[in-house]
């Protein structure tokens, strides 16, 4: 193939530059939304149109499976629009299909299917499908070519039967979800279990590093590897296996690394040995027809929780580079040119991250109008937050025929946030989406917990009985749940019945009968206060009774926590309900609530749904519309980073790609107070905010009674609350007003008696003032 003099033609100056370089190191400092997928793709290009790099010389690393789908479809794209033109004339696009399949079938068969394009852990596992019988580790275990990968119910499994079983430890002290996190973080840190002994000496730790010796056992007994080993043994192989190495070293002319930030000192290990063949001497690498290229932003590395460690893309003008200046150096480029957001919020991105001192300085530079300003929220309660919200979104889709519901996003802290959100876009049946998550109500936790709420409701229901019988473990087994089962099916009865019989449950039941009396307690002890207890106080206690979250914390785990956290929403939940219905707040009643909520949510792919998130999981993505809610100190930023600097600038720029995922408007909301653990706290407003310029903010405050009135009624027609008290402007609940004296001011009520208006506004500093707007030439302003 040949290229066209225009190839790179609408590539900007740093993207070409990034495009067009060959041999040795390169560092882009790709800022959001500056196309560094464009600048990998081309780059891929480039060397085999330009350079005629064969392509299974090329080694393209991504971090997600759909971001290697994503590239590769990119790069058949690219060259069939190159070989349309070159070979008809025409677009690629304007071809016949009949032509178009040709072409897309002779890119994959001369380009895609020999590129090693894909995630660290998919291109390494092939690799060990060739060489892993050349390994072994420090104890002298071997794996064959037809090993096993284990998921992490294998893995947890295996490791709590050690744990256990086969060292008699107190599962308390070592609890086996904890001890596996721990084995996994050793292993993306390049650790053996010797090693991790001399780094962690201590009793805690000489302990851990038997348990992973034991499953480093276990895994070579199987012929198995875990998700971790997939990167760790390919270190280790090319570290002791020079000839092994060699070969590798010598097939990938050039290695591109996507996402560079993210990597961990594991992954970093393999990119540096593949690079250099081992080479401890940065004066004898020989870079001829070879480079390394590493894309990634520092100001987006936001998953230390998974060992990414950013200060390794920070190095690497030290490691690989020539070290210069930013002004002066040929290994580095920064590509600043943001093609997805307005300029006001490029603006408060910029501002916000340049707080950060651990980064590479960069600004991201508009090629987009300034749009809107900002807009803060200020709401009393996360009730309120979650109504101004969804109103929005009902307006904008309204207003605007360009949008859909899948032009919004709404991004927050913790899962535990979007409990709220969810059940107002329920109640207005907008179809929408949790992003990297469940809904809240298809949660485990949330589930689990539910079914002992049906399990005492409606004591027929087996199957809620049957998931919650043994969670958490109470010792009862398969065979007891058989025996009981069948004993029910024979007689004719539910299950509850026999459940429910002291007698018979001794019978059948064995050994396992104390602990499936005790869980029939629980259910019997809650059924007999359905009737006489308030509803919130009722859940809370089958709660605490079922044991459930005190499994949880003894767990001990980030992720016990989370789960933890969905509870203590799921009780805000119901104490709502019941402050919302209180003459009618009854088990019962908010089951068919949650019910309503479970069943909604039937959408087909590729259907418009606003898209629910946290933001770590929003990485990558865009969107029109974004809503970034929940900015209150201790919840974002968290309060174990408010004490940590480094953890504290890890939130910040948690922050900043938040902002950064809106295209068109940005609204950021905090409120007031929040409910907490059951019980409401005030909520001081994130310090992010004062870090946002105040020239590009639009604020607003929202009280719960103002937000309450105007979410009850369809925003599509007009508000039994407006009038024009015969003045050519239309007052109504919400509007967002300006008097001379007092400032500006929301409208709680319109009074309009014998058709005079006056109008309750309040203002913040000033509380509630009843107005006659006429007489006051009172000015609405939103």
């Amino acid at each position: 193939m040949t290229t066209t003099s225009n190839f790179l033609s609408h590539l900007n100056p740093s993207q070409r530059r990034a495009v067009e370089h060959y041999c040795g190191p390169l560092l882009v400092v790709a800022g959001a939304g500056s196309g560094k997928t464009r600048a990998l793709t081309y780059r891929i290009a480039n060397l085999i149109l330009e350079h005629n790099v064969d392509p299974e010389n090329i080694l393209a690393v991504t971090f997600t499976n759909k971001a290697a789908r994503e590239m590769k479809e990119r790069i058949q794209k690219l060259f069939a629009d190159h070989m349309a033109m070159q070979e008809y004339g025409e677009k690629y696009d304007l071809l016949p299909e009949y032509d178009q399949v040709k072409l897309r079938s002779r890119v994959y068969k001369n380009v895609i299917k020999d590129m090693w394009c894909g995630t660290f852990h998919s291109l390494f596992s092939r690799i060990l499908r060739l060489d892993i019988d050349k390994y072994q580790d420090e104890n002298g275990r071997k794996w064959n070519k037809n090993f096993s990968i284990f998921d992490d119910s294998d893995v947890n499994a295996i490791i709590k039967e050690i744990v256990t079983k086969q060292l008699d430890l107190d599962d308390k002290k070592f609890e086996p979800r904890s001890v596996r996190y721990a084995i996994s973080n050793a292993k993306n840190q390049g650790l053996s279990p010797k090693e991790f002994e001399r780094e962690q000496p201590n009793y805690r730790g000489r302990i851990i590093s038997q348990v992973y010796s034991c499953y480093q056992d276990r895994l070579a007994e199987n012929n198995a590897l875990d998700f971790d080993d997939l990167i760790l043994i390919p270190t280790r192989l090319f570290q002791q296996n020079k000839q092994v190495l060699n070969y590798w070293h010598s097939k990938f002319h050039h290695i591109l690394v996507d996402e560079y930030q993210d990597t961990n000192r594991t992954q970093y290990d393999l990119i540096r040995l593949l690079s250099t063949n081992g080479e401890t001497d940065k004066n004898n690498w020989n870079w001829n027809d070879r480079s390394t290229f590493v894309v990634g932003d520092a100001d987006q590395s936001i998953y230390s929780f998974r060992m990414a460690d950013f200060t390794i893309l920070m190095g690497f003008q030290g490691d690989f580079g020539d070290g210069l200046d930013d002004d002066d150096t040929s290994t580095m480029v920064k590509l600043e040119e943001n093609y997805r957001s307005c300029e006001n919020i490029l603006e408060a991105a910029n501002s916000l991250i340049e707080n950060n001192t651990e980064r590479i300085d960069k600004v991201l530079k508009p090629t987009r109008s300034a749009g809107e300003k900002i807009y803060l929220f200020k709401a009393d309660d996360e009730v309120v937050e979650a109504d101004f919200v969804v109103n929005q979104i009902r307006k904008l889709e309204h207003e605007n025929p360009d949008i859909d519901w899948g032009s919004f996003s709404i991004l927050y802290r913790t899962n535990a946030q979007s409990r709220p959100f969810e059940d107002l876009l329920v109640k207005y049946q907008i179809p929408y989406t949790v992003v990297g998550g469940f809904r809240f109500y298809d949660r485990k936790e949330i589930k689990d917990i539910l079914a002992y709420l049906k399990a005492v409701s409606n004591p027929a229901d087996t199957v809620s009985i049957m998931r919650v019988i043994n969670t958490p473990r109470r010792g009862i087994g398969k065979s007891t749940l058989d025996t009981l089962s069948r004993a029910s099916q024979e007689l004719g009865t539910t299950l509850w019945e026999i459940l429910s019989d002291e007698t018979s449950v001794n019978t059948l039941a064995g050994r396992a009968a104390k602990a499936v009396n005790g869980f029939a307690d629980v259910i019997k002890k809650w059924q007999g206060q359905v009737e006489t207890l308030p509803v919130a106080e009722l859940v809370q206690g089958i709660i605490e009774d079922s044991g459930y979250v005190q499994d949880l914390h003894t767990t001990g785990t980030d992720e016990s926590q989370d789960r933890i956290e969905n509870i203590q929403a799921l009780y805000n939940a119901v104490l709502e309900f019941q402050e919302e219905n209180e003459d009618n707040a009854t088990l019962q009643g908010y089951l068919e609530k949650t019910s309503l909520s479970s069943d909604l949510d039937n959408l087909k792919e590729g259907d418009a749904a606003v898209s629910l998130m946290t933001l770590h999981a929003s990485k990558g993505l865009e969107f029109p519309i974004v809503f970034l809610v929940g900015l209150e100190q201790g919840l974002f930023p968290n309060y174990r980073s408010m004490q940590d600097p480094a953890s504290l600038e890890e939130e910040r720029r948690l922050c900043y790609v938040g902002i950064t995922r809106a295209q068109e408007r940005l609204f950021i909301s905090h409120a007031r107070e929040r409910r907490l653990y059951g019980s409401r706290e005030p909520a001081i407003r994130s310090q992010f905010l004062d870090e946002l310029p105040t020239e590009l903010i639009a604020t607003q405050q929202g009280g719960r009674q103002a937000n309450v009135r105007t979410s009850t009624n369809n925003i599509r027609s007009d508000r039994s609350g407006a009038s024009t008290g015969g003045t050519g402007t239309k007052w109504e609940v919400g509007d967002i007003v300006l008097h001379k004296t007092f400032g500006e001011g929301e409208i709680t009520h319109v009074f309009d008696p014998n058709n005079k208006t006056s109008v309750a506004v309040k203002f913040p500093s000033l509380g509630t003032k009843i107005i006659d707007p006429r007489v006051a030439q009172l000015q609405k302003i939103g």
